[in-house]
């Protein structure tokens, strides 16, 4: 025995104490942790929840919106391209850059305009259920038919009525394919 050895042997003993008490699976003392800590964000029937969860949905959609948009544009403008370079007669390296122009540009246009769209909406939507302290279909209802009549407003009176139209019929199928308590889900569930 060396003239430290009671020394070591203490350091052996505190680090196997705190070795113990580590985390196995990310190397920390969980003692530092409270265990006190409320186990959500907002009780699920307060106001802020119904606003929290509007809110956590709003920028995936919008971005979804943008990426369908530009993808289903950007096929339009192939096909576009493809037709215009061909009557034109142009070959080569023009015919490409002319069609790279064309889906570049119906890409961005049509991303833009839905992503405007959904913003829209979500921004509707977020502020209807603000209001109204309640998250139901009628919220989707009132923030799709206002979208529609403020992205036409522009256009005059008819075409604010086509858009909010087209509003409540998008949502009406939206309503229909996701919302479990609706007499469609429910006649899809009970047939046997």
């Amino acid at each position: 025995m060396s003239i430290f050895g009671d020394i070591l042997n203490k350091n052996e003993q505190k680090n196997n104490q705190a070795s113990a008490n580590l985390s196995p699976y990310l190397n920390f003392d969980p003692h530092y942790i409270p265990r006190m800590q409320p186990e959500f964000l907002y009780p699920d029937d307060s106001h802020m929840a119904s606003t929290a969860r509007r809110s956590n949905v709003a920028l995936p959609i919008i971005g979804m919106s943008f990426m369908t948009g530009s993808g289903l544009g950007g096929m339009a403008g192939l096909y576009k391209g493809l037709r215009a370079t061909t009557l034109a007669g142009q070959v080569g390296k023009v015919r490409r850059t002319q069609v790279v122009n064309y889906v570049m540009k119906q890409g961005t246009t049509t991303g833009c305009t839905l992503g405007i769209i959904a913003s829209f909406y979500s921004c509707i939507a977020l502020g209807v259920t603000w209001l109204r302290d309640k998250e139901d279909t009628a919220n989707t209802f009132i923030a799709a038919s206002t979208t529609g009549i403020i992205y036409k407003s522009t256009s005059g009176l008819r075409s604010m009525g086509l858009g909010a139209a087209t509003g409540l019929t998008l949502a009406g199928i939206y309503i229909l394919l996701t919302d479990n308590d609706n007499i469609w889900s429910k006649a899809k569930y009970n047939r046997f």
